[in-house]
């Protein structure tokens, strides 16, 4: 059974869609899909000011924040695709990527994208898995 997912302190969908999925596992568990989340400032639905860097530390922001909304963090995510407006951002994302994840970091896809949403430079997905509250 799966069920949307809205919380507050994260962006609004830009589309149709939701922030994220909830499937619920055998045994209590859950599997969280998030959308794909971009440096968009849930209060201005703006992009934030700066670089690949201010934007992905805002992605992680909003990552965090839909994963809060079904009591996870960022500590359960065990898969993440990583879109890229231009593969010169690597570094630099991932530098930020790499102090998000420093314990255990998930699987992980990169892929360099012809263009994202409202024209940001980073978009990152993730899907997650533990304890449902």
């Amino acid at each position: 059974m799966k069920s949307p997912l809205h919380v507050e302190d994260a962006p609004r969908a830009i589309g149709p869609y939701v922030q994220a999925q909830v499937v619920r596992l055998h045994g209590g568990d859950i599997q969280v899909f998030t959308s794909g989340q971009i440096a968009l400032d849930p209060t201005t639905a703006e992009l934030v000011a700066g670089g690949v860097s201010e934007q992905t530390e805002q992605v992680f922001r909003n990552l965090t924040a839909v994963l809060r909304g079904a009591g996870l963090t960022l500590a359960d995510v065990v898969k993440t695709t990583v879109y890229l407006a231009d593969m010169a951002d690597f570094a630099a994302m991932n530098a930020v990527y790499a102090r998000q994840f420093s314990a255990a970091p998930p699987a992980r896809t990169t892929i360099a994208a012809l263009g994202l949403p409202k024209g940001a430079r980073v978009e990152i997905d993730a899907i997650a898995v533990g304890r449902a509250l």
